[in-house]
């Protein structure tokens, strides 16, 4: 098995690419070692000393470190995740929820609701194919006047450039398209 790395704009984050699926459909992210429980390879990432966040994306895993050196983590997340790959193990454990963490419900307005739709297709079909391109995900959380709040996950949660992607490409995309829209935050 040949597992690939590509870097990532955050430096804390690498993206591992196994060759094969990982997670088809909604990607998942784990910040801490008792979210991770659900997930075997999850699991034996935070086992590694220096990984602090693990993200499935559709093809590819992006795992986080603190202020390890890359030289001496990449190894052990490489046979981590081989070793996953090659076991019969599951993703995610039978009977756990793979839903999207820190899912909560989304909140607007009912008279916004076509404007939420736009922008949700907007965000599905722009945005997030570009930044799962970096090894992460943006989720919509909701929309109050006038302003749109967005949860970054991954490679993107933490990233020096998240502001700039943010303001600079989201905020203008969506202002462009969708009337009413003044602001894009993070949360």
């Amino acid at each position: 098995m040949f597992i690939q790395t590509e870097a990532t704009p955050n430096p804390q984050t690498l993206k591992f690419l196994p060759g094969r699926d990982v997670m088809p459909g909604e990607p998942k992210d784990f910040r801490d070692e008792e979210a991770a429980k659900i997930s075997p390879l999850a699991s034996a990432l935070f086992t590694i000393d220096g990984v602090t966040g693990v993200f499935f994306g559709a093809d590819f895993i992006a795992v986080t470190k603190g202020d390890s050196d890359w030289a001496h983590l990449k190894p052990a997340i490489l046979g981590a995740i081989m070793e996953h790959f090659m076991s019969s193990q599951p993703l995610i454990n039978d009977g756990e929820s793979a839903a999207p963490s820190g899912q909560t419900e989304e909140f607007f307005e009912a008279d916004d609701k076509e404007m939420v739709e736009v922008i949700k297709e907007l965000l599905d079909t722009r945005v997030r194919p570009a930044v799962a391109m970096d090894g992460g995900d943006i989720i919509f959380k909701g929309f109050k006047q006038g302003t749109v709040y967005l949860h970054m996950q991954g490679a993107c949660s933490g990233c020096p450039s998240s502001t700039a992607t943010l303001k600079n490409g989201i905020e203008n995309l969506l202002r462009h398209f969708v009337p009413g829209v003044e602001d894009v935050q993070q949360i």
